[in-house]
This record gives structure tokens, C-alpha cells and sequence, in this order.
């Protein structure tokens, strides 16, 4: 008999997932400003207030992150343990890249510091370029697979109860050999750069700062729209790894992920809704001095990777794929947890719009004047 309420919250979650994943790459635009500092800042002052304005907002980032890989672990233990288990490696460079951000915004103007301000500002660079890139990547696996063996059955085996098993020495680092992967991976970081610039626009308050932010817009947006849509029109016309309902069986079908696209239309709806809010962000802000394109391109970049989980994980899809052998890839069926911790998870996820109201309300206090020189000198606590 099929359990239609634990079936709800296999979705349910996915889709929590999924939001959770999306407002993690809107707040990459933290890192994605930390590789614009000398870019965009000419003088000491201007790169302390690129700094500043980017050093507010970088504990957002990090919580998602966390936040995100620890609903994943609760919800989908399974992916947990054959992701982060196998594919140590690339999780393990960017939990680098995000240490290194967390100390250099720490000790970046601290007295004494030997080190000086540039050795952290290059600790930035780094997070900003790599954070960005291996995130996305790593998504990209979602649709192209990886090469990984699951056996339930080995919980049985005393001395060696290993369910997962990854079938590369190279343990997650070979997805960067996949050009798909490398697509998204630098659209991720085109777009993070983009919503950087669109955030100084808006909160940094500069005539020189906002005139060099426009123009590097367009230097970003071109790159950006060139591999988000080469990532979007090859994953349109390639096959992807449907699963069987009445069998669970996981084959290859042609277009799948368009087809999930068009057999879902509210998700559709939400995809082609993101793409128009992103692009009436980046071209407003081009065609005129605007200091608001980072709502329209933010709340638009939400909206499309929303979609885009949504179309991995929804309508019979296998969201974790394995090359090495079909029948081991993740759905959301044989990778969650049991119905009754989904079911208490599901009751603590009921506090999410007060923790929403209270993030809000932080970001609105943060931002409630715009950042200038008057305030960096008068600041006590600058980054």
C-alpha cells in the first residue's frame, strides 16, 4: 500500500532542500564581491568599505551553508554519507575556502597583524574564486552523476558496515574534468560577482565605487549569461536519469529535464520568472543609474535554482545519479529518512518563518545606512 503521507514528506523536504540551496547562492554574492576588492577598490579607503560592506553579510553565507548541509544530513542521510563520505575531496576544499574566509574577515585589521591586510584580502580572493566554482560543480553532479556504489545490505556486515562506496581514487575532484560541471560551476561565480556588484550599487555609498560597479556589470553579466546558458541548453537536449514509479528502476530518457520542466508548469512558471527577474536586475542597472537591480536580480537568481533542484529531485527523477551503475542513484525515495523523523523534522520546520523574520529584520538593521567614508573613521569595529 502506497503511504501517501510519507511520499508528501519525501517532496516536502526536497523542497525545503531545494529553497535552502537557492538562498545560498544568492548569498554568494559575498563571495563573489570579495574577488572584486582591488577590482573595485583603488585606495585603502575604498577596499575597507568593499570590505566592510561584504564582512556584514558573510555569517549569512556561512549559516546558510551549514544550515543547508545539516537539513541534507537529517533529511537525506543516505546522499550525506555517499557525498560528503566519497567525495571528500572536493568537500573538503571548500570547507578550506570557507575557513579561510571566516579568519581572514577576523583577523584582516586586527593591531598587530603581521600577516597585514592583503595576506587576508588574498584569503578572500580565494574563497571567492574557488567557494563559488567547487559549489557549483558539485551541483552540477545532481545532473550528470558520479561514479559511487550503494549496498544497503552491507549494514549486516559487522566488520565492515560501509553502505557507499566511491569508485574513483580521485574522490569528487574528477567532476571538474565534466565541461557541464565547469558551466555551472562558473556561472555560479559570474553570477555571485554580478550580485556583488549590484549590492555595492546599492549599499555602498561612493560616486567612484558606483560608477567602476557598472562597468564591471557588463564585463560579469556577459560571462555569466554565457555559461548559465550553455549549462541550461545542454542540460534541455541531454538525457537524464528517470526513475521507474511502479519499479524504482533508474534509466536514461531523452530530454528529461525539460520534460520535467513542461510536466510541472508551476515550476516552470518559477524558472522563466527568475531568468526575466535576473535579467530586468542586471539590464536596469546598466541602462541607468539604479541602485535596487540586487532585489530583482536576487529574489530572480531564488527563483531559478529553486526551479532548477526542483527539476532534479521531483517527477521521478534520481537527483543523485551514479555512473557506475544506474540502479544506485539517489532519489528521494531511497535516500530519506525514516517517516517519523521527517515527520518530527517537519514540526521544527514550522519555526522557518520566524527564523526568516528575524534574518530579515537582522539584514534591515545591518543596511539601515549606507556605507561611506565618514562611517569607516568613525566605525569602532571595522573588518
Amino acid at each position: 500500500m502506497v503511504d501517501t503521507t510519507y511520499i508528501f514528506l519525501q517532496h516536502y523536504w526536497w523542497f525545503i532542500i531545494s529553497l535552502l540551496g537557492a538562498l545560498l547562492v544568492f548569498l554568494l554574492f559575498v563571495q563573489g564581491g570579495q574577488t572584486l576588492i582591488y577590482t573595485l577598490g583603488k585606495t585603502d579607503m575604498e577596499r575597507t568599505m568593499i570590505v566592510n560592506a561584504l564582512g556584514r553579510k558573510w555569517e549569512f553565507t556561512f549559516t546558510t551553508l551549514v544550515t543547508f548541509g545539516g537539513a541534507f544530513f537529517a533529511s537525506f542521510p543516505l546522499f550525506y554519507s555517499t557525498s560528503f563520505g566519497g567525495a571528500y575531496w572536493v568537500w573538503m576544499a571548500i570547507l578550506f575556502c570557507f575557513v579561510v574566509q571566516a579568519v581572514s574577515y577576523e583577523y584582516r585589521s586586527k593591531p598587530n597583524n603581521f600577516l597585514g591586510p592583503k595576506t587576508f584580502e588574498v584569503f578572500l580572493f580565494i574563497n571567492g574564486l574557488f567557494g563559488t566554482v567547487l559549489l557549483g560543480t558539485a551541483v552540477g553532479t545532481f545532473f550528470t552523476g558520479s561514479q559511487f556504489s550503494v549496498a544497503k545490505i552491507n549494514l549486516t556486515n559487522i566488520s565492515n558496515p560501509v553502505i557507499s562506496s566511491w569508485e574513483t581514487p580521485w574522490h569528487g575532484l574528477e567532476a571538474a574534468l565534466n565541461l557541464h560541471n565547469v558551466a555551472l560551476g562558473l556561472a555560479v561565480f559570474f553570477l555571485a560577482r554580478v550580485l556583488a556588484i549590484l549590492y555595492f550599487m546599492n549599499h555602498i555609498n561612493h560616486p567612484e565605487i558606483f560608477a567602476r560597479s557598472r562597468k564591471h556589470l557588463l564585463y560579469n553579466a556577459i560571462p555569466f549569461l554565457v555559461f548559465f546558458l550553455t549549462f541550461v541548453i545542454w542540460l534541455f537536449v541531454r538525457e537524464g536519469f528517470a526513475v521507474n514509479p511502479t519499479t524504482g528502476d533508474v534509466f536514461m530518457q531523452k530530454h528529461k529535464y525539460l520534460l520535467n520542466l513542461i510536466q510541472m508548469p508551476v515550476v516552470l512558471v518559477l524558472f522563466l520568472g527568475g531568468v526575466v527577474l535576473v535579467l530586468w536586475g542586471i539590464a536596469k542597472s546598466l541602462a541607468k543609474p539604479y541602485t535596487i537591480g540586487i532585489w530583482f536580480t536576487g529574489i530572480g537568481t531564488v527563483l531559478t535554482v529553486l526551479s532548477l533542484f526542483l527539476i532534479a529531485g521531483y517527477n521521478n527523477t534520481a537527483y543523485y545519479p551514479s555512473t557506475f551503475n544506474l540502479q544506485h542513484s539517489l532519489t528521494i525515495f531511497n535516500s530519506s529518512s525514516s517517516k517519523f523523523t521527517l515527520t518530527v523534522m517537519s514540526f521544527v520546520s514550522l519555526l522557518i518563518p520566524f527564523v526568516a523574520a528575524y534574518i530579515w529584520y537582522a539584514w534591515k538593521s545591518i543596511n539601515v545606512r549606507k556605507i561611506d567614508e565618514e562611517e569607516m573613521k568613525n566605525e569602532t569595529h571595522v573588518y
